[in-house]
């Protein structure tokens, strides 16, 4: 809640960019709380603020924890700022029982998760993991033209005590706690989850044009409706995911229709469709057809949306805009955090992300495992988003338990 302050909007929101200063006034905070219990700070090149707790043996690679600090602009309270404090809490719950394991256990801050002031997002873990040069992502602007290398200049100014992140090996394991943005736990009147995977995720554009008209004066059996043709197109992909792949999710949040005036027919829309599924399988094929989805009595194959209608006399353009494969989280962390959690005598539940995190991108350095807590009525990304006392205490004491094992490993 001390935390929910910089950066708070209205009673429960927050609103703290990415290399704000707000985001610069969270991370001063983390470090105070850090330096009260020994940790050492030190921040990378893009930003990662990571504070360590040194374990036995310093030639051992560190076990790794933590989220984000950055928020929606009109976001909650525990949206990764959650999963960096419950880290932070239980290593100093270690170091005041001074009890020190024989890793190292560093607790992560990630750069720019949300992507909310400069895409993409993830920035911080795609950069620390090699999935995203830095110099890629130096020039991009935020909707005020900032450059992200002056923000973030700034940013890694404004607490010159962490220094430099020295090159060192990849961690060992990272473990990430979170609120579950979603309503399984809540629904289960369950605690804490075990993550054991992050869906694959799509995102494609589509393009229908046909041509614009009078409204009055074009009868229906002569007009190009891209808006009736649109309608008609996401219909046939929604009702073709969802009869294939049951648990996936089709969603169509962006549409965008020409010249968009009461008494003219639409001449060409846009719309964006994000398909997400956990099974590979599913997800490589269904991906491949809706990217093939086509329009018109030439097409052929599954993909083939039909010659019927307003479809039949418009054109279609499909462009990829993001593409992730489904991320099986390693099972050995996956049976660790499972562990903890039975340890803790809580409910053992497993569930997949249906959300990005930091973990998708770091589990190209290292195995990687996640918790989950339950949020109310699964609200995220929401000035109402809210976890209980019990349930965010909870969730820390599976990560603690966890923690131990993987650093006495």
């Amino acid at each position: 809640m001390a935390l929910a302050e910089i950066g708070r909007r209205g009673e429960t929101g927050v609103d703290r960019a990415a290399f704000s200063a707000e985001d610069r006034a969270a991370r001063r905070l983390l470090y105070v709380w850090a330096g009260e219990c020994g940790l050492e700070a030190s921040q990378d090149s893009i930003g990662n603020l990571f504070l360590r707790y040194p374990g036995r043996s310093g030639e051992l690679a560190p076990v790794l924890t933590g989220s984000h600090l950055d928020s929606q602009p009109s976001g909650g309270r525990f949206d990764g700022a959650y999963g960096v404090l419950a880290s932070l809490e239980a290593v100093a719950t270690l170091s005041r029982a001074e009890i020190r394991p024989a890793r190292s256990i560093e607790v992560v801050a990630w750069s720019n998760e949300e992507g909310g002031r400069f895409a993409p997002g993830a920035m911080g873990s795609q950069v620390f993991a090699g999935a995203r040069a830095l110099a890629d992502v130096l020039t991009v602007r935020d909707a005020a033209g900032v450059v992200l290398s002056d923000a973030l200049a700034e940013t890694l100014a404004a607490l010159p005590e962490a220094a430099p992140r020295a090159a060192g090996p990849a961690p060992s394991a990272y473990l990430e706690a979170h609120i579950e943005q979603g309503p399984r736990l809540d629904r289960a009147d369950v605690p804490v989850g075990v993550v054991v995977g992050i869906q694959g995720c799509l995102w494609l554009e589509y393009e229908v044009v046909g041509a614009a008209a009078h409204a009055g004066t074009t009868p229906h059996e002569y007009r190009r409706d891209a808006l009736q043709a649109a309608l008609e197109l996401i219909c046939r992909l929604r009702e073709m995911c969802l009869k294939r792949s049951p648990t996936c999710r089709f969603t169509v949040g962006r549409m965008a229709v020409e010249p968009n005036t009461p008494n003219t027919v639409p001449g060409r829309v846009t719309f964006t469709v994000d398909f997400r599924d956990a099974d590979p399988v599913g997800f490589a094929e269904l991906g491949r057809e809706l990217r093939a989805a086509c329009i018109g009595a030439a097409c052929i194959g599954a993909a083939c949306i039909g010659a019927a209608g307003a479809l039949q006399a418009c054109e279609l353009h499909v462009r990829e805009l993001f593409h992730h494969v489904p991320e099986t989280f390693s099972k050995h962390l996956v049976d660790v955090v499972a562990t903890a959690t039975r340890a803790q005598n809580y409910p053992e539940f497993e569930l997949v992300s249906g959300a990005f995190h930091d973990a998708l991108f770091v589990a190209k350095v290292c195995p990687v495992g996640m918790v989950f807590v339950r949020c109310r009525d699964g609200v995220s990304h929401n000035p109402l988003e809210y976890a209980a006392p019990s349930d965010v205490t909870a969730g820390a004491r599976v990560l603690m338990s966890a923690l131990l094992q993987l650093a006495a490993e």
